[in-house]
């Protein structure tokens, strides 16, 4: 392992310098993630049909569910790790990674089993109709026969990360996308398998990518490494996995609901572009997250507090300048960025209305997350589950309940910036007084 690899550094070197090291890799493999499904309705749409593209957009939210249990093992274990290192626990961290490999195994073939006998009642549930279900089933079936390699592969990218390797996560992500991306047309097209061939090419670009990630940990050298008597399952390790990753989980769950009541309330008023286009920004705050996640961890672990909030701090500034761009570019030129997706002038110009008031706040967004994300990192569960969900839960989801009926489309837009600024005034308050914890060493 060289020095630059090893997740020691994570105490000694600048903040600027590791931040950029773990945070670009982070949101270049994000951005290429979200690279699936656009590959998938790409070559779908050509080489099947309108149908096949309606019958896989009604398998989006049961992926994100499957993606949401994923994360529940992978940030929860990554976190875990980070701390463990910092506190020179290497055999605790290595337990910690036994206990991935085995939930993962676990969670993940639970998964399959009970959504394989409820799979046509689920889809009928998120709209399926008899003319779109057989292209649904076909291609959730072969995703959940896949869904333990899924789980294993996301779990062990985290843990890559958190030890020392965000390069190695960035490059299992990217030989996922372009290995889906060269499989697509070959199957679809070349060996006429339709929609079940953009599943094949899914599963196998993660089985692929999977192999290299139980080669890099099956190496003795590595700090983390596979050896005997790491693989039964702790409960304290077990616990402590579920407990850190239950905030990203939940927080998985609310969006899908916030997601169907805004599409519920604009379906006709462009509320779809608006929910992309914030997601774009917030990808790249996300990535900004994953990159400050092991750097803190790890400097909490080693009881290096100054590091960590400075971490923070800076990672709060780069992802507040992220934010603000957003707001500048949807408050300028708001039009210009919703003529990307449509050229239908009603729909640009309620899209574009909508940006405007969705973004009116948005830089705080970008601290709100940040905020949340510290104390996801030093496995701070509870803190970190209740600004999780301040947000959708206590502000979003009510707002969005009582303000449509009251001003109409209006009701919908504004619920998001009121949300926003109440829950960024909630995480200031903990974050503020956790800092102060850290500074007089309580």
């Amino acid at each position: 392992m060289t020095k630059q690899n090893s997740p020691l550094v994570l105490g000694t070197e600048p903040i600027g310098k590791l931040l950029t090291q773990y945070a670009i890799p982070a949101i270049i493999a994000m951005t290429a993630s979200s690279l699936y499904n656009m590959a998938d309705s790409i070559f779908i749409g050509h080489g099947v049909g309108a149908l096949a593209i309606s019958g896989l957009a009604l398998t989006f939210p049961l992926m994100n569910l499957a993606a949401a249990f994923g994360s529940l093992v992978g940030v929860g274990a990554s976190t875990l790790v980070a701390v463990k290192l910092g506190q020179k626990d290497y055999e605790g961290a290595n337990k910690v990674l036994g206990n991935v490999l085995i939930l993962n195994v676990v969670l993940g073939v639970a998964f399959t089993i009970a959504f394989l006998f409820l799979l046509d009642p689920v889809l009928y549930f998120f709209g399926a109709s008899e003319n779109t279900i057989s292209y649904a089933r076909d291609y959730m079936r072969i995703i959940l026969y896949g869904n333990v390699v899924t789980h294993m592969y996301l779990g062990l990218n985290a843990v890559l990360r958190s030890s020392g390797f965000p390069r190695m996560a960035m490059y299992a992500t990217l030989a996922s996308v372009v290995i889906n991306c060269a499989l697509n047309p070959l199957f679809i097209f070349g060996f006429g398998w339709g929609i079940k061939g953009s599943a094949w090419a899914t599963v196998i670009s993660q089985v692929i990518s999977l192999t290299g990630q139980l080669i890099h940990f099956s190496g003795p050298k590595q700090l983390l490494h596979f050896k005997k008597g790491i693989y039964r399952l702790r409960s304290e390790i077990v616990k402590g996995i579920l407990s850190i990753g239950l905030s990203p989980f939940l927080m998985n769950l609310c969006s899908c609901l916030i997601v169907i009541l805004i599409n519920r309330g604009l379906k006709e008023y462009g509320g779809d572009i608006v929910n992309r286009i914030a997601f774009l920004f917030v990808m790249i705050i996300m990535g900004f997250n994953q990159g400050m996640q092991p750097i803190a961890g790890y400097n909490y672990g080693a009881r290096l507090y100054s590091r960590v909030t400075d971490v923070t701090r800076l990672t709060m500034r780069w992802a507040v300048g992220v934010a603000t761009l957003g707001f500048l570019l949807c408050q300028l030129v708001p039009s210009w960025i919703v003529r990307m997706f449509t050229s239908d002038g009603e729909l640009i110009s309620a899209a574009s209305y909508g940006l405007h008031i969705v973004f009116a706040v948005f830089p705080i967004v970008g601290f709100q997350m940040v905020a949340t994300n510290f104390f996801l990192s030093i496995g701070m569960s509870k803190k970190a589950i209740f600004l999780s969900l301040t947000r959708q839960m206590l502000f979003l989801i009510p707002c969005l309940i009582i303000l449509p009926p009251l001003f109409g489309t209006l009701g919908v837009w504004i619920s998001m910036p009121i949300a926003d600024t109440v829950a960024a005034i909630v995480t200031a308050i903990v974050l503020v007084k956790q800092f102060k914890q850290f500074k007089y060493g309580t």
